[in-house]
């Protein structure tokens, strides 16, 4: 054990002759380290903001539209329009479901307290609010006489309210003008932020569905069924029954596609988390090249320092030296530089993603796994990449290494 604590203060010896090489060579392993951690530690940041954002749109929600796919105009055109009372049935036929709300949606220009705003109206029941797990900041959900009167009353999204009365602004009471009808404010919803694309949810007012179909879009046709599933419900099962359910009220004959489309969110984010992921792990594969290359650098300066010090190695092995002796100095020598490129890595990355993650707006996951990881992959770089120099040195002709000028 001492002997092996003497051949590591050699080895700390001969990097602080040449302290300015020495870094030279240990850089390759900085940046490596640096930028794997980095790489990987924002990207499963980004992961968990694709997963919070697909989530903040409803804990296990199905969005099921008329038409046979997604994408422009959805592929709904000659497909029905769902009712309201096919919102009541799925309700009341399928279990597993904590709530059911039918949705209009409409772009519309809203004026209120001297200035106007173009923002999404929401036509729905208080069943919304749990579908799309929206709490409220202020005031009170609709009441039943309201939502089946279809009173002209709503509920603010936090970014109208900043909009046309301030953030701090005291609404609850305020008439809010809507096309041709104003609305009393009874509530005001709490902040949710973006979504999915940039989406800001915030930026919607709530009214009763009876109230849009009257006065906003004049039909009573539903653009959207939201419906929330239990946690630990099974989705297949409740995927078939909606899917059963609906052919059954649009009469589908059993040789006919289905005229509507069944979206579930947790799909979405499950494809988009694996895609990010994905993306990830090829960029923390292109970094660790750097590692590789900075492992490279590391045996071409051991060598270049074997024949610098080959005078050196000749005197200790004519005095006793042992091989294994002058191969572990060389050993120690190039894990000790492997490690400290990798410590200087690991803090480096520390702080680049501390600032990346606020700069691009990612949630800061410090991975203790990939930070050791990164870490002892650097060290064995320097066990790898040193060994040959090493046993180069080794393997010495004490005789000749003492004639060498």
């Amino acid at each position: 054990m001492n002997m092996l604590g003497n051949t590591f203060l050699l080895a700390l010896r001969a990097i602080r002759r040449n302290v300015l090489r020495s870094f030279l060579t240990v850089l390759g392993i900085v940046i490596g380290v640096a930028a794997v951690i980095t790489m990987v530690t924002l990207g499963q940041g980004a992961t968990q903001a694709v997963r919070d954002q697909i989530s903040s749109l409803g804990s296990n929600l199905l969005q099921i539209r008329p038409g046979q796919r997604l994408g422009p105009g959805m592929g709904s055109a000659g497909a029905p329009a769902f009712k309201e009372a096919d919102a009541d049935i799925i309700a009341s036929r399928i279990g597993g479901l904590k709530a059911v709300a039918p949705e209009v949606r409409s772009g519309v220009t809203v004026i209120a307290n001297g200035k106007n705003w173009q923002t999404t109206i929401q036509g729905s029941t208080n069943a919304w609010l749990v579908t799309g797990n929206w709490t409220l900041a202020s005031g009170r959900a609709f009441s039943d006489e309201e939502l089946s009167s279809g009173a002209a009353v709503c509920l603010l999204g936090a970014t109208v309210k900043r909009e046309l009365f301030g953030a701090d602004a005291e609404v609850l009471g305020e008439q809010v003008r809507v096309k041709s009808f104003s609305c009393e404010v009874v509530g005001t919803l709490a902040a949710k932020g973006q979504a999915a694309m940039g989406m800001d949810q915030d930026d919607t007012i709530v009214i009763p569905i009876r109230t849009a179909q009257r006065r906003v879009t004049g039909s009573t046709k539903v653009n959207t069924l939201l419906v929330s599933m239990r946690d630990g419900a099974d989705t297949e099962r409740i995927t078939s029954a909606l899917r059963a359910l609906l052919r059954e009220r649009r009469k589908l004959t059993d040789d006919a596609d289905d005229n509507f489309n069944i979206l579930d969110t947790a799909q979405i984010a499950q494809t988009l988390s694996g895609t990010t992921q994905l993306m990830t792990s090829l960029l923390g594969a292109v970094a660790a090249v750097s590692l590789l290359v900075g492992g490279i650098g590391i045996m071409n300066i051991m060598l270049v320092s074997v024949t610098e010090r080959t005078r050196e190695i000749g005197v200790r092995l004519a005095i006793g030296a042992l091989e294994r002796d002058v191969l572990w100095q060389f050993l120690i020598e190039a894990v000790v530089l492997s490690s400290l490129g990798g410590l200087v890595g690991v803090v480096l990355a520390l702080g680049a993603t501390v600032g990346l993650a606020q700069l691009m707006s990612l949630p800061f996951l410090f991975n203790p796994g990939i930070n050791l990881l990164a870490f002892g992959f650097s060290a064995l770089i320097g066990v790898v990449f040193g060994y040959f120099p090493a046993r180069r040195a080794a393997r010495l002709d004490p005789i000749e290494a003492l004639r060498h000028e």
